[in-house]
């Protein structure tokens, strides 16, 4: 699994990345909060590590940010303040956990555990819903009551991404990197060949919600009002 760790204090970001790397999580490391919410915006992850108190931008605006975008991807606050206060106002921001420092690194290790799991079990469902689309992650298959069209492996990752995050707009070089690879040797117009193909599978099967482009920028899938 791969992680965002954002943590000022460089010796202890060093220290978690190093027992984080040993647990076999992938992470990458910020030290401000104006970097975290760069990396998150433009790469996948499945678990965030906020700590509150950070410079640029802190812990909870940073959660506010991408919970505003539509990101619901796990966070875990870590801070040193451990006031019931302080709890709540991350917890309603939409973190998913918080641990205080100082803080046992097996007690660290069992919520990211926890929180990923659970977007995990999300993840594991059978098939995906949006507008009057069902995804289907068994047979690769997408349906209304209109019909149904078998998608390819990489139109059913495509299709999959933007399900996951509707309403969101993803970024071409995103869709690229999670799904054809930092080392893929295609050229990024691939990604627009493929919206364009999913445009048509759609369109085969009545479906009521269609992927938008913001030129220049990214994809969008939408339900049509």
């Amino acid at each position: 699994m791969r992680l965002l760790l954002a943590e000022d204090e460089k010796e202890l970001s060093n220290a978690l990345v190093a027992i984080l790397k040993h647990n076999n999580y992938s992470v990458d490391a910020v030290y401000n909060g104006l970097d975290a919410y760069d990396y998150i915006i433009g790469a996948e992850y499945d678990g965030i590590i906020l700590d509150i108190m950070m410079p640029g931008l802190d812990g909870l605006t940073v959660l506010k940010r991408i919970r505003d975008k539509g990101i619901q991807t796990p966070v875990l606050l870590l801070t040193a303040k451990s006031q019931v206060e302080d709890k709540i106002s991350g917890l309603d921001c939409g973190a998913d956990d918080y641990l205080t420092k100082p803080f046992v690194m097996g007690e660290l290790l069992a919520r990211i555990r926890a929180m990923t799991r659970r977007k995990s079990s999300e993840l594991s469902l059978n098939s995906l819903t949006v507008g009057n689309v069902t995804l289907d992650r068994e047979r690769f298959t997408i349906s209304t009551a209109n019909g149904e069209q078998k998608l390819g492996n990489k139109e059913f990752q495509v299709l999959e991404m933007l399900m996951l995050n509707r309403n969101v707009l993803i970024s071409t070089e995103r869709l690229m990197e999670k799904i054809w690879g930092f080392d893929s040797e295609a050229e990024i117009n691939v990604v627009w060949v493929y919206i364009s193909y999913l445009r048509k599978k759609l369109a085969a099967v009545g479906a009521d919600v269609e992927i938008k482009a913001s030129r220049g920028i990214g994809y969008t899938l939408e339900v049509r009002e």
